[in-house]
């Protein structure tokens, strides 16, 4: 067995998968015994843990930016991590609730931003946003999750106003920084663990 098996191998059981599964991307990674590997893998452990948010936090970002992603794999580890990290069922929903609404006010503010008409800033979104209003995680936690998802869904609108909210809110910047960070490195691995 190569290094770079092993490694595929230790990754995907510490994610709880069966250390034969593969997908086209990881098998093609590992024939040509990648060095990206060895890097995958501690990208993905680096996300289970931050100086600047609990482990609790960490793992519900986790949760939210795999459903954003439609990644089942990493769905089902970072809920069973959140539920490690005593997240209950309401905060979980509320992880998963996130990723669904970001979804809908990424596209709606995007398209907004993207044609500029004045016109469309006067029509109402007519969008249900209360899971915004009084989350049982906390308004500070919530932002700093819509922030996550709006920079994963590429919504320049969202992140600055998420951002702004934040700041406005008194979390530093390295707060914001780590839950952007551990959002890119867990759409990463979705690209290669699906």
């Amino acid at each position: 067995m190569n290094e770079s098996t092993e490694v595929i191998q230790e990754l995907l059981e510490s994610i709880g998968i069966e250390k034969n599964y593969r997908t086209e991307a990881l098998t093609l990674l590992e024939k040509g015994e990648s060095r990206y590997l060895r890097d995958l893998k501690l990208n993905f452990t680096s996300t289970l843990t931050s100086a600047h948010l609990t482990a609790k936090e960490c793992a519900l970002l986790g949760l939210s930016t795999a459903v954003n992603n439609n990644n089942t794999p990493l769905t089902v580890f970072f809920t069973k991590y959140a539920q490690e990290q005593g997240a209950d069922a309401a905060e979980i929903a509320e992880a998963v609730g996130c990723a669904s609404l970001l979804a809908s006010n990424n596209v709606f503010y995007r398209f907004r931003h993207f044609t500029q008409k004045e016109k469309y800033t006067q029509i109402p979104a007519r969008i249900r946003m209360q899971l915004m209003m009084k989350p049982v995680t906390g308004k500070e936690f919530f932002e700093l999750m819509s922030l996550a998802i709006s920079a994963v869904n590429g919504c320049e609108m969202c992140v600055n106003a998420h951002e702004d909210s934040l700041i406005k809110l008194s979390t530093t910047e390295e707060r914001i920084f780590d839950a952007v960070r551990i959002a890119s490195l867990i759409t990463s691995a979705g690209k290669l663990i699906f």
